[in-house]
């Protein structure tokens, strides 16, 4: 499996890149991969402070793909703002992060992380009891995610 972000500066370049060469590009691609999805997230806000799409300083990110009950929405943001972004950020192997949603109550967190041993031990120290505390079983209908291993050869 491998999992691939790429960060547009605005709306207007990525609608131009997918009107002229997505089609191109793809069709050199075709038989690389099978099953693939692409769901592209709005920035909301950081994780952390000062986002910047440069992965030479991590070793792994995490990712969690959040679907939000309706009612839940706001709840939820806020919760990310309030309780788990300091919680991230007071990790000692945080780099940085964002926080994005999509239509449909869709969210991403994309943390980045020093290394897999930093990111394990902000989970096993900490995940449950934020996770009592910002409500996230009453908030979140579907969760999905990864850790993902960086490979500097493929960041462009």
């Amino acid at each position: 499996m491998a999992h691939v972000f790429a960060f547009w500066e605005s709306r207007a370049f990525y609608d131009s890149f997918m009107a002229r060469s997505h089609d191109r590009l793809a069709a050199a691609q075709s038989g690389t991969f099978r099953d693939a999805q692409a769901k592209l997230f709005d920035y909301r806000f950081d994780v952390k402070t000062g986002f910047e799409p440069k992965f030479t300083d991590a070793d792994v990110v995490r990712i969690a793909h959040c679907k939000v009950r309706q009612e839940r929405v706001e709840h939820f943001a806020l919760m990310q703002e309030k309780v788990w972004n300091p919680a991230m950020a007071g990790s000692p192997g945080m780099v940085r992060g964002v926080f994005g949603d999509a239509p449909g109550n869709e969210f991403l967190v994309l943390s980045m992380w020093q290394s897999a041993a930093e990111h394990g031990k902000y989970r096993i120290e900490r995940v449950e009891r934020l996770s009592l505390r910002a409500q996230t079983a009453a908030d979140v209908a579907a969760l999905a995610g990864d850790v993902v291993d960086l490979e500097p050869g493929w960041t462009v």
